[in-house]
């Protein structure tokens, strides 16, 4: 469909009738992936967007197109641009990109002051944060909110997470830093540039990580549930 007819705005009151589609997907996407999220209720997207602080897209007829929504962490000190989310039917239309621009804008509206996070397997999604302006940082410059930490417990990759003291997973961290940080016409270079090597980061991480865990699988061990 035209972008032109997605509308990605602050979502409101009104909006709360798509809790539980938008639920239903983020799981659906999940396990599609073979990577996990926290999970999140109906109540809780709902009460995300009571407070303000969260993006929907739809078309000009009401249809669902996406959602992403915004978490602090560590007394506001963090900001995550979480749970972004695309309809399967309105996916590689650019609107992801639309989704995480506007929350990102409104992430620095609500709190200009705080450093914006993110950890995710894909690239598409590192190449919209390098546009932002975000860089790839270690797990240790991100918050240490062991609320935030609890999160990844429904992540299939969680024993992977906790077998590296938290210091590492599948997932590559992002940060923006208000106080320090390049500009995004840079880290969008910078991605650019290096996009070869970051696929070849992520499947030696795939390749790395996972490896225990399938030779305990072959010894008769219970192993790691994976999804790819």
């Amino acid at each position: 469909m035209d972008n032109q007819e997605i509308i990605v705005r602050v979502a409101i009151s009104e909006d709360k009738k798509y809790a539980t589609t938008i639920t239903d997907e983020m799981a659906s996407s999940a396990a599609a992936r073979g990577t996990g999220i926290a999970k999140r209720s109906p109540e809780y997207i709902e009460k995300k967007i009571d407070e303000g602080k969260a993006v929907i897209a739809l078309t000009k007829d009401g249809t669902w197109v996406g959602f992403c929504y915004i978490e602090t962490w560590s007394h506001g000190a963090y900001v995550a641009n979480s749970g972004l989310i695309v309809s399967p039917d309105f996916r590689k239309s650019g609107v992801a990109k639309k989704i995480k621009q506007t929350t990102f804008k409104l992430s620095r509206k609500l709190y200009p002051e705080a450093k914006i996070f993110g950890l995710t397997t894909g690239l598409a999604v590192m190449k919209i944060n390098s546009d932002l302006g975000y860089e790839p940082v270690t797990y240790s410059e991100l918050t240490q909110d062991e609320e935030f930490w609890a999160g990844c417990k429904s992540c299939v990759n969680y024993d992977i997470l906790m077998s590296k003291d938290r210091k590492n997973c599948m997932c590559t961290a992002m940060l923006y830093d208000p106080k320090d940080h390049y500009q995004p016409e840079e880290t969008k270079a910078f991605f650019e540039e290096n996009q070869s090597g970051l696929e070849r980061l992520l499947r030696f991480k795939q390749w790395k990580f996972l490896k225990p865990f399938r030779r305990k699988e072959k010894n008769g061990g219970t192993g790691l549930k994976l999804f790819w």
